[in-house]
């Protein structure tokens, strides 16, 4: 009973505070621009056609990604309306199974509840852990699937008379990887496991019973859905999820400036942010531990960590969440060298970290003293700007007087509270904010102000919050722009000739655009059209075109 209990109290406290970060505020922000509403709009359409097992934008099916995310915010739809809190709930309900499980894998591993403690406290309070927490994205629903595959297998690794649940369980959550993101869910635990197991001149663990039960579990996970999905549109599943968005973010950029040897590793660091100097000194001091004799799960998390990064670094296509799976065994690593150190005599190291990261502290009021002079036009309040700056100033404050009083531990649990302290401050800074990410204001506007009878003309980065917030039908306007990497069935123009023919065709146009395609559509429209600027917000121009009488 007591082993019980003191695994208990972690486990509730830990919950119990990613809950409250994860949970709380999700709904000030509206949905933004334009990754939160592609997710939320699939879900809403999917809602809309009383489907559960197609995705649907813009009216018709899409591909981009397999079916978990949109179950799950259509779920949260269906249970609590169709709004921005709705949208967010399981992504950070998600993000707190994904502490609770570095925990447990921190004590599989580890058998330290300290370590395994802290490194769940570095993930929880880590910059991209919060903020894929707190925001709609297929990434924090893969990147748990794949820390519970991990955890599962590595208490099935240790614990021989569990092998088979451990195998089974693993497999489970690999498939629910696969149905959140593709093949990946499978790849990136394969290569991983598989070079763990070499290493450990041990590939015979798997040669088992067990193995193959887990394999006829992966099956039942994965092979329904991807059955029906082959069965219902064939090829035009296959073109577009297999081919354009897996195999052809492999071999081409997407964002081609981020095609560079540099963009993740430089990533791993900024991610982890305020960690990011103890995450360092592991990876720096990782060959004291692979030099002793009990080095298995080390060896584990370096396995880990070069699977993701080994795959998504081969591949062209490179966005800074698709390397999220790493960021878990990074906070193991930090957690454990971080614990270390706090145990052992000479701290030298520890003290030296922990004052800097206070003296970055320190840094941050007045860079946002001056951010804030630069940009007034984003900020109606600037007591919410003095509030932030002594907080911070507080903070440094309090972790300077740990580090003199040489109460390490204290110090190191405060710097935990530098990403919660920005987050819970930024709305007292930022009431115009919104506008700036979310075309919910613009289309508001429209639909109070404006009589829509025919397609709304947007710029490429507006249209899919346009269509969210309004139903209304939409065509995307870039001139000489790029397409959308994957395809979109709607109307997509790009040359002046293009524009011009949508416009006669409606009559009058309502546009929400960029402030650089006010004048292409003047230009476009000449003296056969007369081009209104209804209002400005944020960054949103909402324009009128009016056929004028031959």
């Amino acid at each position: 009973m007591i082993n019980k209990n003191q695994h208990l109290k972690p486990v509730l406290i830990l919950a119990v505070l990613s809950g409250l970060l994860f949970l709380l505020g999700n709904n000030i922000i509206s949905l933004t621009n334009d990754n939160e509403v592609f997710y939320a709009q699939t879900a809403k359409e999917m809602v809309q056609q009383h489907t559960w097992s197609t995705p649907y934008l813009f009216g018709k099916p899409q591909f981009e990604k397999p079916i978990f995310t949109y179950w799950m915010l259509k779920l949260a739809f269906v249970m609590f309306g169709i709004n921005s809190f709705s949208a967010r709930l399981f992504p950070a309900i998600f993000a707190i199974f994904g502490v609770l499980a570095v925990y447990s894998l921190g004590l599989a591993g580890f058998k330290d509840r300290g370590k395994a403690f802290l490194s769940a406290v570095i993930l929880m309070s880590s910059g991209m852990y919060i903020g894929l927490a707190k925001t709609v994205f297929t990434d924090m629903f893969f990147s748990v699937f794949i820390i519970m595959t991990f955890t599962f297998f590595y208490f099935a690794y240790v614990n021989e008379n569990k092998k088979r649940l451990g195998l089974l369980l693993s497999a489970v959550c690999m498939g629910l990887a696969v149905l959140t993101k593709g093949p990946l869910g499978i790849l990136i635990p394969f290569l991983a496991v598989i070079v763990f197991l070499a290493v450990k001149k041990n590939l015979k663990f798997l040669v088992c019973k067990d193995t193959i039960l887990a394999f006829i579990a992966l099956l039942i996970v994965i092979a329904p859905w991807y059955i029906l999905m082959i069965q219902k549109y064939g090829s035009a599943f296959i073109n577009e999820f297999i081919l354009n968005d897996n195999l052809r973010r492999a071999v081409e950029a997407q964002h081609e400036g981020h095609d560079t040897w540099y963009y993740y590793p430089s990533l791993m660091i900024t991610g982890m942010l305020p960690w990011s100097l103890f995450v360092l000194g592991a990876l720096f001091f990782l060959y004291k531990w692979l030099r002793q004799k009990e080095n298995s799960f080390y060896i584990f998390l370096i396995c880990w960590i070069l699977s993701v990064f080994v795959i998504f670094q081969a591949a062209h296509s490179k966005v800074g969440n698709y390397i999220f799976p790493l960021f878990p065994p990074l906070a193991l690593l930090a957690g454990g060298f971080i614990r270390d150190l706090v145990v052992s005599k000479n701290k030298t190291i520890l003290y030296a970290v922990s004052s800097v990261i206070s003296f970055f502290i320190l840094a941050i009021p007045i860079a946002l003293f001056f951010s804030a002079k630069k940009n007034m036009q984003y900020i109606s309040n600037m007591n919410g700007v003095y509030f932030l700056i002594a907080s911070f100033l507080a903070l440094a404050i309090v972790i300077l007087f740990f580090i003199f009083r040489k109460k390490i531990s204290a110090a190191i649990f405060s710097i935990a509270a530098i990403v919660p302290l920005f987050l819970c401050s930024l709305p007292l800074t930022h009431d115009n904010f919104e506008k700036y990410v979310s075309s919910k204001e613009a289309s508001e506007y429209l639909l109070k102000n404006a009589n829509i009878n025919n397609t709304i003309l947007c710029t490429r980065i507006f249209v899919r919050g346009v269509k969210y917030y309004t139903d209304k039908d939409v065509a995307v306007v870039e001139i000489s722009g790029k397409k959308f990497f994957s395809p979109h069935p709607i109307p997509f123009f790009t040359t002046d000739d293009e524009v011009r023919g949508f416009l006669l065709k409606q009559g009058v146009t309502y546009c929400v655009v960029k402030k650089s395609l006010v004048k292409d559509l003047e230009r476009i429209g000449g003296k056969d059209f007369k081009v209104t600027l209804l209002k400005i917000i944020g960054n949103e121009y909402i324009i009128k075109v009016e056929r004028l009488p031959a």
